[in-house]
C-alpha cells in the first residue's frame, strides 16, 4: 500500500477546488482526502465535508468507520487528536464507536433523569407503603427544601457539597430533625437511582455527618395521675361537640390522630363491636381492628345525630362532606392550656404508660397500639390471638378513663374484676 502524505491545513481549506475532487463530484461520487492511519476527509458532491476514521473492530475484526464531525467545525488538528484517542481505545480492545455511543446514551439519560423526576418515580412506590398524611408531609419537604435548588439538576451531577449547601439554610434555622429526615429521603432516592441503573453509586451516602444530630424528644404527654384533670378540662372546655368527641374517641381507642380524624361510619361494626381501620389509612399499611367499649359506643351515639348521615364520624365544620382537620385535636389541646405539655399523639403514650404500670401484657398493649411485630409469624399469631384479650384491656382502659373524672381509680379491684370476665391480661 502506497504511503499516504499527511494533509496540510491549506490542502483542507482548498479541498473543494482540488481537481481530483471536482472530477469525483462531476461523476456524482464522494471523494476522500486521506491524512493517513485511517483518517480521511470525506467530501460529498453537495460540498459538505466530514472527518472519518476507518478501523478494524476489536475481537470482531470487522472494518467499520466512525465520524469525528464536519469541517470546518472540527479542524484538522482536532480530527487528528480524536484519531489518537480512538487508537488508544482500540489498543485496549475497546471499540471507539461503541464507547462513544454508550457515553452518549448515559448523557442523554442523565439529562432526562433530574432529581425531581427520579424522586417522583421513587415516591410513587414509597407512598403505597406509608400513611397518606405521612406521604403528603414527605413530599412537601421535597417541594419546600429540595426541589427549589436541586430539582432541575441531572441526578448524576449532584454531589455531596451541592446537597449540603442546599440544606444548610434549613439546618441553620434549628430544624435539625427535618433536615435529618430529608437527608434520609434523599439517600433513598439516590439508592433508587442506583438500583434502577441510573447511577453507579450514591454520592450522598455520607452527608448526614455534615450536620448536627438532633436531640431525641418524646411526644409531649402527661403522667397517668393527671388523666382526671385532663378529662375535667375536656368536659369544661369551650370547644365544639365534634372536637370533644374526637378527643375522647382517640383517648379511648388509643389510635393515631389521623386514624381517628378520618374514621368512617362504614368501618364500624355495631353487631360485633369492632372498628376496622383499613390498611391504607394505617401507618404500617396493615388493617387494624379496635374493640369498641360501652364508652366508645356512647360516643358514637352522641355523634349519630350530627354525622350519622355523612361518610365520616368527625365531619369538618366548614364542609360536612369531608372529615375534620387531622390537627383539630392538637389545636383543641393547645387552646385548653396543654401547649408543650400534651399533644394528641401523646394520648397513646399516656395509655401505654398506664397499662404497662398496671401489669397488662406488653404484647397485648403493643397490639392495641397497632405497633407491628417484626417477626411475621409472631405478628400473624398475635393479630388472631390477642383480639379478645385486647377487648378486655380496652374495656379496662375505657372504665379507667370514665372513673378518673370522679377520682375512682381502684386499679387492683378493677383489673381483678376484668380478669374474671375476660381472661388473663
Amino acid at each position: 500500500m502506497a504511503k499516504v502524505t499527511p494533509l496540510s491545513s491549506t490542502a483542507v481549506k482548498q479541498a473543494l477546488s482540488n481537481s481530483k475532487v471536482k472530477e469525483s463530484h462531476a461523476n456524482g461520487k464522494v471523494h476522500k482526502l486521506r491524512d493517513g492511519d485511517g483518517l480521511h476527509l470525506r467530501i460529498r458532491p453537495n460540498g459538505s465535508m466530514s472527518w472519518v476514521l476507518d478501523y478494524v473492530q476489536p475481537f470482531a475484526k470487522k472494518r467499520i468507520s466512525i465520524s469525528f464531525g464536519t469541517y470546518p467545525e472540527v479542524s484538522l488538528a482536532q480530527a487528528r487528536k480524536k484519531r489518537t484517542e480512538a487508537k488508544e481505545l482500540i489498543a485496549q480492545d475497546i471499540d471507539p464507536k461503541e464507547h462513544r455511543d454508550d457515553k452518549h446514551r448515559e448523557q442523554t439519560l442523565a439529562a432526562k433523569h433530574t432529581l425531581k423526576s427520579v424522586a417522583t418515580d421513587w415516591f410513587e412506590i414509597k407512598k403505597t407503603t406509608i400513611a397518606e398524611n405521612t406521604a403528603t408531609s414527605l413530599w412537601r419537604k421535597f417541594e419546600n427544601h429540595v426541589f427549589p435548588k436541586l430539582g432541575h439538576r441531572p441526578i448524576d451531577k449532584i454531589l455531596a457539597p451541592e446537597a449540603i449547601e442546599a440544606l444548610k439554610p434549613l439546618a441553620a434555622k434549628g430544624n435539625l430533625e427535618t433536615t435529618g429526615k430529608i437527608i434520609g429521603h434523599l439517600n433513598n432516592v439516590m439508592n433508587h437511582a442506583v438500583n434502577t441503573g441510573i447511577l453507579h453509586h450514591n454520592p450522598l451516602s455520607g452527608i448526614r455527618s455534615a450536620f448536627q444530630t438532633p436531640k431525641a424528644t418524646n411526644m409531649a404527654t402527661i403522667r397517668p395521675h393527671e388523666l382526671g384533670k385532663l378529662m375535667s378540662d375536656i368536659s369544661y372546655a369551650s370547644i365544639k361537640l365534634v372536637t370533644r368527641c374526637l378527643l375522647e374517641w382517640q383517648l379511648h381507642t388509643m389510635t393515631r390522630p389521623s386514624e381517628s380524624a378520618k374514621a368512617q361510619w362504614s368501618e364500624i361494626d355495631f353487631e360485633n363491636k369492632l372498628w376496622t381501620i383499613p390498611a391504607e389509612r394505617m401507618k404500617m399499611r396493615l388493617e387494624h381492628k379496635v374493640p369498641l367499649t360501652p364508652q366508645t359506643i356512647e360516643i358514637l351515639a352522641r355523634l349519630k345525630p350530627i354525622s350519622g348521615d355523612r361518610e365520616h364520624l368527625f365531619t369538618s365544620y366548614m364542609n360536612h362532606n369531608t372529615h375534620c382537620n387531622v390537627e383539630s385535636a392538637n389545636k383543641a389541646l393547645s387552646r385548653m392550656g396543654y401547649k408543650n405539655k400534651l399533644v394528641a399523639h401523646g394520648l397513646r403514650a399516656l395509655a401505654s404508660t398506664t397499662l404497662n404500670e398496671q401489669g397488662f401484657d406488653p404484647d397485648v398493649i403493643e397490639a392495641a397500639l397497632s405497633h407491628v411485630d417484626k417477626n411475621e409469624v409472631r405478628r400473624a399469631y398475635n393479630r388472631a390471638e390477642y383480639l379478645e384479650r385486647r377487648r378486655v384491656l380496652m374495656c379496662w382502659w375505657s372504665e379507667h378513663i370514665a372513673n378518673s373524672l370522679n377520682g375512682n381509680i381502684d386499679f387492683s379491684a378493677r383489673i381483678n374484676h376484668l380478669k374474671v370476665i375476660g381472661g388473663s391480661s
